[in-house]
């Protein structure tokens, strides 16, 4: 006879307690990044909406940029880090293969022996991070958990590709998911369109600089076009399917905050998903730039601050990037 297991259980439901961000000191004007590339101001402002990014110094590693984000967060939900159960750090720029940084984050908090772990899935990230982090809340797993999406794409950037130069800053955006009693957090939509694995990558992997056979250390490169229309068109279905599945209309919308890729992507996906005026749109892409995982939770946090969002407001959140793969659910703002 199989042995009866013993499950557990958590919260009935998780939500969003508090959100921190962190943005390099240096900011990098369209002027600095002109030097290296034949293009122009107007030009990258029309096409991607970028008048300034920010880019770490040598001390505003992933882990600092991390550490900051995170304590901001924490002390916006009013949790202690001896509470924290997991920590979840979404990255495509942390250069150590392991030991994950988020055991060193999460034990630079202070939250004892809390579970950690990277994830990769570049600028959906944040969202696989939240999909995660309620399923343990709810599970039992761990009653308060960190989720950071962090980038220092400033060394994955080719300074003198023309497609790409302009696009990518640094930071990092965190979030408290804790227990609620009431529904929150909406189920995730999410997957991967491997097919198009060749349209967001590397340059090169690693091994190829490690033995000599590139001599330029490995960048991001993407089919700007491509990735254009499979953005608009195709996450915006993604998007769609994430709001039915919540139950919400548009019309119930309060915020829209999609991954910051691109001004023209953002203000064609609010365009094609038929968003009511009243909808507060993110477009923190202009002074931020593309930081891949970072974005949403960036762009989260500048938008309560600033009170174009206000605590309790539903928000519709979509994240998309190289694998190609998506990730997007509407929660409750903290």
């Amino acid at each position: 006879m199989a042995a009866s297991l013993r499950s557990s259980k958590g919260a009935p439901y998780a939500r969003i307690l508090g959100t921190g961000g962190y943005r390099p000191q240096r900011v990098v004007p369209n002027e600095e990044i002109l030097k290296h590339i034949d293009s122009s101001d107007e030009w990258i402002r029309s096409r991607s909406g970028i008048v300034t990014r920010h880019w770490a110094n040598d001390d505003e590693t992933v882990a600092e940029m991390s550490l900051a984000a995170a304590g901001k967060a924490l002390a916006d939900a009013g949790i202690g880090p001896e509470q924290v159960g997991a920590v979840v750090v979404s990255t495509v720029s942390h250069f150590m293969q392991t030991p994950s940084v988020a055991t060193e984050i999460a034990h630079r908090l202070g939250t004892g022996k809390a579970a950690a772990f990277d994830i990769s899935a570049a600028c959906a990230g944040f969202g696989y991070g939240l999909a995660v982090a309620k399923g343990m809340v709810v599970e039992g797993s761990a009653e308060y958990v960190v989720v950071i999406g962090v980038e220092r794409l400033s060394e994955l950037t080719d300074r003198e590709d023309r497609s790409t130069a302009f696009l990518f800053g640094d930071g990092a955006g965190a979030v408290v998911v804790g227990p609620s009693d009431v529904p929150a957090m909406g189920p995730t939509v999410w997957g991967s369109e491997g097919d198009k694995a060749d349209v967001i990558e590397q340059t090169t992997p690693w091994t190829a600089y490690r033995d000599g056979e590139v001599a330029r250390f490995p960048a991001l490169r993407q089919e700007g076009q491509t990735v254009f229309r499979w953005a608009v068109f195709e996450m915006a279905k993604v998007a769609a399917q994430a709001l039915e599945a919540a139950g919400i209309t548009p019309e119930e919308l309060d915020a829209f905050i999609p991954h910051q890729a691109n001004m023209r992507i953002i203000d064609s996906l609010a365009k094609t998903l038929k968003l009511p005026e009243h909808v507060a749109i993110a477009r923190d892409v202009e002074t931020t730039g593309n930081t891949s995982a970072a974005s949403i939770p960036l762009a989260m946090e500048r938008m309560l601050a600033t009170g174009q969002a206000k605590s309790g407001d539903t928000a519709l959140l979509i994240g998309f990037g190289a694998g190609l793969v998506y990730a997007a659910t509407v929660v409750t703002l903290p």
